[in-house]
């Protein structure tokens, strides 16, 4: 996959958005960047569709603006004022080349949903490779009102049921990109999260 980290250079607070150039030239979250469109514009003149993992501020803040700037189709679990296509467990998406398997993982977001091909996971916030928190597999906060830590481990063990053997690219919603053995950085956060491990001092 062509993929390109549009959030990158951001030096306000934003989730990982990323571009993936294709047949379905698609956007993985808008995030909180306000310079988000004018980045995407060094890559491509056309964006066919952009998919939310949830709706958290720092991941859709810029939806708008991009959804202005090129007129993309929408695809999200919720109802958001700029979504055209519902999304929903088991419905699979084009995202660049490649379909991609949604999977329902709420417990940081109740809309939360996963993307998984048989090689790359896009995993927004129900896991990532290293966030400040822990490095080489961390997991989702849940210590704000409406998360689960409970709900959290129940998505994070139905994804690793929907991981297919080999896959080895994760695109987060924040740290780092990954590439790997991304079935063995899930389980990872998965033990920390069932340990109740926290992953800020206060939680």
């Amino acid at each position: 996959m062509d993929v390109h980290h549009v959030t990158a250079d951001a030096e306000t607070f934003t989730c990982n958005a990323f571009l993936v150039l294709g047949e379905e030239t698609t956007l993985v979250d808008a995030g909180a960047w306000d310079g988000v469109v004018d980045e995407i514009q060094l890559y491509t003149d056309e964006v066919d569709s952009v998919v939310l993992t949830h709706q958290h501020g720092d991941h859709v803040a810029q939806l708008e603006a991009v959804v202005d700037a090129f007129d993309p189709d929408v695809y999200a679990y919720d109802d958001h004022p700029t979504r055209t296509q519902e999304i929903r467990d088991g419905d699979t998406v084009s995202i660049g080349d490649d379909d991609f398997d949604v999977v329902y993982t709420p417990g940081h977001a109740d809309d939360h949903v996963s993307f998984v091909s048989e090689s790359s996971l896009f995993s927004g916030d129900v896991v990532v490779h290293d966030d400040g928190a822990f490095d080489y597999g961390s997991f989702g906060r849940t210590d704000m009102a409406g998360q689960s830590r409970e709900r959290l481990i129940e998505s994070i063990e139905t994804l690793l049921e929907r991981l297919p053997d080999g896959i080895e690219h994760m695109y987060a919603g924040h740290g780092g990109i990954f590439h790997g053995d991304v079935r063995d950085v899930v389980e990872t956060a998965l033990e920390r999260a069932s340990e109740r491990q926290p992953k800020y001092p206060d939680e």
